[in-house]
């Protein structure tokens, strides 16, 4: 269900979040934050980009490290659950006739919060004990709300104009680079109307894919510089986004059904 703005909410703040570029830098923001700090917490696990805990277990496995492989390679089952159930969660939203869009935003939101209090419930230990029976707990909530936003992206793709992940930027970063290859060689080249066309499209491309690179790096800078001192209380800051977004969704959807 794709959410519209009435013409007198243009400019209200619900509207102006749940528009493509604000949404989609504020959940890039919160996927890089979530990834950075668990990668920094937990001592290697991603919870967004969770392809890269293979590679991290093929490691342990070469340093002969089998709990540690077992560990990371169970994030995958994990990930595929929440998607699944998240993917379940969508259908029976649409046939409730209800908007995908804010019921997903708030179940990662819920998720998120979880993540939190279990990781503030483990991390007092873990950096006193590093113990991979309390890094499991976390690490299985964190790639649960990531796995959400993964569905997310699918399942309310109707809500923004086409689909770009906002978890993993290669594909992304491999996009915004081809699209500023045909920008600039349209640019370059004898103007005529096709070459202006295609500068014209490349350009409407790169405004889709430059706020989710952005956010995501601050994101994931902005991790860096809070969980040292913050913890997993630093997780504050993204539920709000999430939150705020939910929020922000439901305002919206009322307000179309009312206009």
């Amino acid at each position: 269900m794709t959410v519209t703005i009435p013409e007198k909410e243009r400019f209200s703040l619900s509207a102006f979040l749940v528009r493509d570029a604000p949404a989609r830098f504020l959940l890039s923001w919160v996927a890089g934050f979530v990834d950075t700090a668990a990668f920094i917490v937990l001592f290697g696990i991603f919870t967004a980009h969770v392809t890269g805990n293979i590679a991290l277990a093929g490691s342990a496995f070469a340093s002969s490290d089998p709990q540690t492989t077992i560990l990371r390679l169970s994030m995958l089952p994990v990930f595929m659950l929440s998607v699944a159930l998240t993917s379940l969660l969508a259908k029976f939203t649409r046939k409730q006739g209800w908007a995908v869009l804010p019921v997903l935003l708030s179940a990662e939101a819920i998720a998120l919060g979880i993540f939190m209090v279990v990781g503030l419930q483990f991390s007092t230990t873990l950096l006193v004990d590093v113990q991979d029976e309390l890094i499991f707990p976390i690490a299985v909530s964190g790639v649960i709300a990531m796995g959400i936003q993964n569905a997310l992206m699918k399942e309310a793709a109707a809500s923004f104009t086409g689909y770009f992940p906002t978890t993993v930027m290669t594909g992304n970063f491999t996009q915004f680079t081809i699209d500023l290859v045909h920008y600039l060689s349209a640019k370059l080249s004898k103007q005529t109307e096709a070459t202006k066309a295609e500068a014209a499209e490349a350009i409407q491309k790169l405004k889709l894919t430059s706020p989710l690179l952005v956010g995501f790096f601050l994101g994931g800078t902005g991790a860096a510089y809070f969980v040292p001192s913050a913890e997993f209380w630093c997780l504050a800051m993204p539920l709000l986004a999430v939150s705020l977004l939910a929020v922000a969704a439901y305002i919206q959807v009322d307000l179309t059904k009312t206009s």
